[in-house]
């Protein structure tokens, strides 16, 4: 049975957009410079104890500036409060809801384009990702193996592509844990395109390993996010009086720590318990399936330009931490050569704040992954968390440069 809100065009599914999607009309994105550590430490406090607040980015480091949506009810105590506490601050966007008309007008335009013709130039839905993969499975069988790995917990297919299967070293990537940074998954499906329909014969290092790629590991709050609020982030899982859990702080390792909350509406929530949602378990599980092989796993997010490698729970660094930073500064290298964009490298405590229950951190310790990253990649300009359509293929082919090196790296090490 096809669900609701989905037509069918061809052999794949289309969304038809929801008229119940939140409203974003009145909210207000600022842009705060922290000129103070006790500056950060005020940020990092809002962040924690008002939930209407959503820091679309927040860093410990003096000189950093944050990102902050706010909702209309709360900007005139939000500015008195940073004036209160001397912040400068500038009007970053007037009004949110501006931002989305470009996604509607062309996900109306690319309605009944085949998914594979779309990569580059819109967001593709679950069904039509998942459709890629088996099309893409079916055209190279030789070369390509698609498994359904699992159900989320509204029963969406989880599904991950194996390119090049038979090597004894793995790379392991996923995207889409958080629900709103649409761009990661878009990078997960050029990151795929480009390995099925390359072969790489001229490349000892990547010709010599295996992939596996999860290119949307949360899909019930991808769905969500575009169907009824843009900037979703958890599951969908009901938890007390809220639904979801941050998928990111839900790993066994150092577990409700640090950067973590224990309150089921915040952002933030690490789950009722370690592995609680069915899709963090799912990526336990492939990579326990893979100990011993996998030698890099790389986690893609938005936004913010870093490479960032274990810990995230504290800020010292683990015994091989210069491994770590050589693949990290591999890839930055690559991208800033290619492109002149330039990536902030270095654990993730250090360099951007402390968040405890993280995949990469439970990959590194647990799953005995070698390699352990999670790129942050660029955002939408002063649209955060929105790069519109027409940027979708400057980043994913900026950051593939950055991915090749690092795995090209990582196969040379291991």
């Amino acid at each position: 049975m096809i669900p609701r809100g989905f037509v069918l065009l061809g052999l794949f599914l289309v969304t038809v957009v929801s008229a119940t999607q939140r409203s974003y009309d009145g909210f207000k994105v600022y842009n705060v410079q922290q000129e103070t550590q006790a500056q950060a430490d005020l940020l990092f406090r809002m962040a924690e104890t008002n939930h209407k607040l959503d820091f679309w980015f927040l860093s410990k480091r003096v000189g950093d500036n944050a990102t902050v949506m706010v909702p209309p009810e709360d900007q005139e105590r939000f500015m008195a409060s940073l004036e209160k506490y001397g912040l400068q601050f500038t009007e970053l966007i007037h009004n949110v809801e501006s931002t989305h008309e470009e996604f509607t007008s062309t996900a109306t335009r690319h309605a009944s384009l085949p998914a594979h013709r779309n990569i580059l130039t819109s967001y593709l839905r679950h069904a039509d990702i998942n459709a890629y993969l088996d099309e893409l499975a079916s055209k190279h069988s030789a070369k390509v193996s698609v498994h359904e790995v699992g159900q989320s917990h509204e029963g969406r297919a989880i599904k991950t592509i194996t390119i090049n299967p038979g090597k004894d070293k793995v790379i392991f990537l996923d995207a889409g844990i958080h629900a709103r940074e649409w761009i990661a998954p878009a990078t997960a499906l050029y990151v795929i395109d480009q390995l099925v329909k390359h072969n790489f014969e001229g490349d000892d290092a990547l010709s010599s390993v295996s992939w596996v790629i999860l290119p949307v590991v949360n899909p019930d709050g991808y769905e969500f996010s575009h169907e009824k609020d843009r900037f979703w982030r958890k599951t969908r899982r009901p938890s007390g009086n809220c639904a979801g859990t941050d998928g990111n702080r839900n790993f066994a390792f150092h577990w409700g720590e640090v950067g973590a909350s224990a309150q089921p509406c915040s952002d933030t929530y690490r789950g009722e318990a370690p592995f609680s949602e069915p899709e963090t378990t799912i990526v336990r599980d492939e990579l326990l399936k893979l100990k011993g092989s996998c030698k890099f796993y790389l986690t893609l997010h938005s936004y913010g330009n870093y490479m960032l490698y274990p810990w995230g729970w504290t800020d010292e660094l683990p015994a091989t931490w210069e491994d770590l930073d050589e693949v990290s500064q591999a890839g930055a290298a690559a991208i800033k050569q290619a492109t002149g964009t330039r990536y902030t490298v270095g654990s993730s405590t250090n360099v951007l704040y402390a968040a405890a229950g993280g995949s990469d951190d439970w990959a590194f310790a647990e799953a005995e992954v070698p390699i352990s990253i999670t790129m942050e990649l660029p955002g939408g300009g002063n649209s955060g968390f929105n790069p519109p359509p027409s940027k979708i293929e400057k980043i994913v082919k900026e950051s593939w440069v950055g991915i090749r090196a690092m795995a090209e790296k990582v196969a040379e090490k291991y």
